[in-house]
């Protein structure tokens, strides 16, 4: 008779399928070579490790001043621990490159390209960021702004019953029957969020365009609770997987396989999180527009917070656009958006893949600091008085009443290093620029709530 003793002493590790072996083992007898060989097809896989170093990844970004410098090697340490993940096949980090957590999460800024993986908190919470463009003509940017004012939703929550758009059947089936969304949860999230922008680094944006003079309107927002609520069950089911095939890999890069069930089934989920996200941008525009009396003449979007799928390999971009059609499976346009701060125009680009850009580039100027740290650092001032300084000509509004500084122009990387550095790594060519007149933003919202007071 043989007992678990045997399998150890044979070199297995423990595990839920010893009790079957074992009975199956003793029950026919099994014995030298013939256990051996039973116990090579029913045993598990030997668990994947973590790379003994990072694997190699790009850095398209440099550093001059103190801020930079610091900011960099905080990027590079959480990078190269993310770079030992056992899926990895390459990486790249982007100008606006910040750090997005504690070290070994994938910092903004960062593209980790994986082997049959899909890494939930590589695209994390905000799951398909993105931003969306429409341009109309002959109406003012005031007109567009102030009609924006009266149709978009910033801060916590959802719509009011009368303020609602119907959800379309088609992305409402979806939803139901995804073994991910199909919770009543997700159902209401998906009708309350639609129509809505969230808060933080989300806006508004309206400006000119430098080559047409045509008025702009910019979006930028993700997929709201719908997309959390999938991040926080996608976290789970890659944990279990973790705990089975990699368990010295760290949590916080835990993943799914897409070759079992739960990974198609969640790379499902991720192309109706992205389909609805798009449609929020879509119906924001077009109420705008609708509300002014005039028809958009161009419209198109991307992701930059998302993971996009070539062949096997899976491009995690966390805080990264995308500049070839590869990577897009709807793309009508070689134009995307990369917003920068408040202050500045947001650049039109195009490009293609290169070996260090990885087919991206830039989402926007990304941080040299926290928020938090931008806010202490100019504690002895008022937020009205920052706002004027740096802002002045612009037509700038919290939706909430209160100013958020740390959405303001200084709390960004400089706009202009950014730029060049778009030019240096060769991360996309600039075609044009949308010259600000203003924008809409959250704002300090959470001063003013009831638990705060």
């Amino acid at each position: 008779m043989i007992d678990g003793n045997t399998l150890i002493e044979m070199g297995y590790q423990p595990g839920p399928w010893f009790g079957k072996a074992i009975s199956f083992a003793n029950k026919y007898d099994l014995r030298g070579e013939d256990l051996k060989r039973y116990l090579m097809e029913v045993s598990p896989p030997p668990p994947i490790d973590p790379h003994c170093k990072p694997l190699r990844y790009f850095k398209n970004i440099s550093a001059v001043s103190a801020n930079e410098k610091s900011n960099l090697a905080k990027v590079i340490r959480t990078m190269d621990a993310v770079m030992r993940t056992p899926t990895v096949v390459t990486g790249a980090i982007m100008p606006d490159a910040c750090p997005a957590g504690p070290v070994g999460q994938i910092p903004v800024g960062g593209i980790v390209v994986t082997d049959n993986a899909i890494h939930p908190s590589m695209h994390g919470a905000d799951i398909c960021c993105s931003v969306a463009i429409s341009i109309v003509e002959n109406v003012t940017p005031k007109c567009i702004l102030d009609s924006a004012q009266r149709i978009t939703h910033f801060g916590p929550g959802g719509r009011k019953v009368n303020t609602r758009k119907l959800l379309p059947r088609d992305i409402s089936d979806q939803i139901k029957n995804n073994k991910f969304l199909k919770d009543p949860k997700s159902s209401e999230l998906a009708e309350t969020h639609l129509m809505t922008q969230g808060d933080g680094n989300h806006f508004l944006f309206v400006g000119q365009s430098k080559n047409t003079g045509k008025t702009c309107m910019v979006t930028h927002h993700g997929s709201r609770g719908l997309g959390a609520r999938l991040f926080k069950s996608g976290m789970q089911v890659a944990e279990k997987f973790r705990k089975r095939i990699s368990p010295r890999c760290p949590k916080l890069n835990a993943w799914i396989p897409f070759d079992t069930q739960e990974g198609k089934e969640y790379w499902e989920a991720l192309m109706t999180i992205r389909e609805w996200t798009r449609l929020n941008h879509l119906l924001i525009h077009e109420e705008v527009a609708k509300n002014v009396g005039v028809d958009i003449v161009d419209w198109f979007w991307n992701e930059h917070n998302f993971v996009f799928k070539k062949d096997n390999l899976f491009y995690h971009a966390k805080g990264a656009t995308p500049l070839c059609d590869e990577l897009i499976i709807d793309s009508t346009t070689d134009f995307r958006i990369i917003p920068l701060n408040m202050g500045q125009p947001i650049l039109i680009v195009s490009g293609k893949a290169t070996e260090n850009n990885l087919g991206f580039a830039p989402h926007g100027a990304g941080r040299n600091m926290s928020r938090s740290q931008h806010k202490r650092d100019n504690s002895n001032r008022s937020a009205e008085e920052i706002l004027f300084e740096e802002i002045r000509d612009l037509d700038v509004r919290f939706y909430s009443g209160q100013i958020d500084i740390s959405e303001l122009p200084s709390a960004y990387k400089n706009a202009e290093i950014v730029k060049d550095q778009i030019q240096q790594f060769k991360l996309g060519t600039i075609e044009d620029e949308i010259i600000p007149y203003g924008c809409i933003m959250a704002g300090d919202w959470w001063k003013s709530t009831k638990w705060q007071n």
